[in-house]
């Protein structure tokens, strides 16, 4: 048994949005989806399905991740993204990058060839420059869309200053992430983001954060999560959700369920991807949609918003 989930951002498509734009989003899933399966299928191991799958939705400028991420209050993209083996709990992690191409291809590296867990900034490019990881200029993941938002921020935020939780549908919350399964029974979970809409002072969310967004553990499941990063990282969701498996027995569908309740009590919306060693996959949210899909060796193969 093998399989891959993939999700593409909590939140959901305005009512006006064209039934072509709509298959788009859903084609950029599937894309995602073969690409980590097609992996899977030929043998190779749950971390490079994730990885693979992540780095689809990181070329695509209509997620918020890599190309197209969303940009700071000053215009600026910059990105974090996550990896974490369930075989061997290796982890890595990067934050605040401004020139890497592909975020999830560093946070592997970090995880296989640096001694530590998490890079920031100029740190981590210094790093992604001695392992010849592609850099590009700033203006590579701008896109017109990502600058409109920006400004309608910005108009809005002349009035309240120091609001800056933007709900601009998709993108102003959203994130990228695969968990995986692999044919020898392992996990592995990835996570890519551009962040929040017109974020400052630094603000990092969950997604490069182990535990919160991002986890991976053999013994009970693979988790990738989306929303509000704040709230993700205060209730430690990821993990929360593997702790529930491996010291409560929960069965994984409980164990989310669980999790994102209490994280909703604390006032925070999104959802999850997680998948178990059984190859049991959930997708679960309680914003108001989260763009997702799974893909299995039983035949299932799907993607919804």
């Amino acid at each position: 048994m093998f399989a891959i989930a993939v999700h593409g951002g909590a939140g959901t498509l305005s009512r006006d949005t064209s039934d072509a734009q709509r298959q788009a989003y859903l084609d950029g899933l599937a894309a995602a989806l073969d690409a980590g399966y097609a992996l899977l299928d030929s043998g190779k191991s749950s971390l490079d399905a994730a990885v693979a799958a992540v780095r689809v939705l990181e070329d695509n400028p209509l997620f918020n991740a890599g190309l197209g991420a969303v940009l700071d209050r000053d215009g600026v993209a910059t990105l974090d993204a996550s990896v974490m083996d369930g075989g061997t709990l290796g982890a890595g992690a990067v934050t605040g990058l401004k020139h890497v191409r592909n975020p999830i291809d560093l946070a592997r590296l970090v995880m296989e060839q640096s001694p530590h867990v998490m890079l920031v900034g100029g740190g981590a490019e210094e790093f992604a420059r001695s392992k010849g990881i592609e850099l590009v200029s700033n203006e590579y993941f701008r896109t017109p869309v990502r600058q409109a938002q920006l400004q309608r921020l910005l108009r809005g935020a002349a009035e309240k200053e120091n609001d800056l939780v933007a709900h601009d549908g998709l993108g102003s919350t959203g994130t990228v992430g695969a968990v995986a399964l692999d044919a020898h029974g392992h996990l592995a979970a990835a996570t890519s983001t551009g962040g929040m809409t017109g974020k400052r002072w630094g603000r990092v969310g969950d997604s490069p954060i182990i535990g919160a967004g991002t986890y991976a553990n053999d013994a009970s499941c693979a988790v990738s999560a989306t929303g509000h990063g704040e709230y993700f990282i205060r209730a430690v969701v990821a993990h929360d959700i593997s702790a529930r498996m491996l010291y409560a027995h929960a069965p994984l569908a409980d164990a989310v369920q669980t999790t994102l309740a209490r994280m909703k009590a604390l006032g925070g919306n999104g959802g999850v991807i997680a998948l178990d060693a059984r190859g049991r996959v959930e997708m679960q949210f309680n914003s108001e949609g989260m763009f997702r899909g799974v893909r299995s060796s039983d035949g299932r193969r799907e993607t919804a918003i």
